[in-house]
């Protein structure tokens, strides 16, 4: 369906600011473009902050930096954006070394093929 080459931050535990960390590539299957759909559907019903998919680490196919060591955890948060109330999500990880957190820019469900 769709690859994904999005720029990529870590936040360390008690860091001010964030590092910017090289590309990260992903891929969106056809069942996880429907779930981000389903998710963005129900953020505009319930008017909810955000909602997290759950994802297949094998079916994403996450290419991280290698500086960023192994994930802990990995999900796509979806949340609707402030002026035109439509779905964007990012990836949202921690780092297993010190539960950094690992996070992504943002993209527009709707950009999805």
């Amino acid at each position: 369906m769709d690859n994904l080459t999005v720029e990529g931050w870590c936040k360390v535990p008690g860091a001010e600011n964030p590092i910017p960390l090289e590309e990260i590539r992903f891929y969106i299957s056809p069942t996880c473009h429907l779930a981000l759909e389903v998710a963005e559907e129900e953020l505009l019903k319930t008017q909810a902050p955000e909602k997290f998919v759950d994802v297949d680490m094998d079916s994403l196919e996450l290419e991280i930096p290698p500086e960023v060591g192994p994930l802990s955890d990995c999900r796509l948060r979806v949340y609707l954006g402030p002026l035109d109330s439509r779905g964007q999500f990012h990836i949202v990880a921690h780092r297993t070394s010190d539960n950094g957190l690992i996070y992504t820019n943002s993209v527009m469900v709707d950009q999805l093929g």
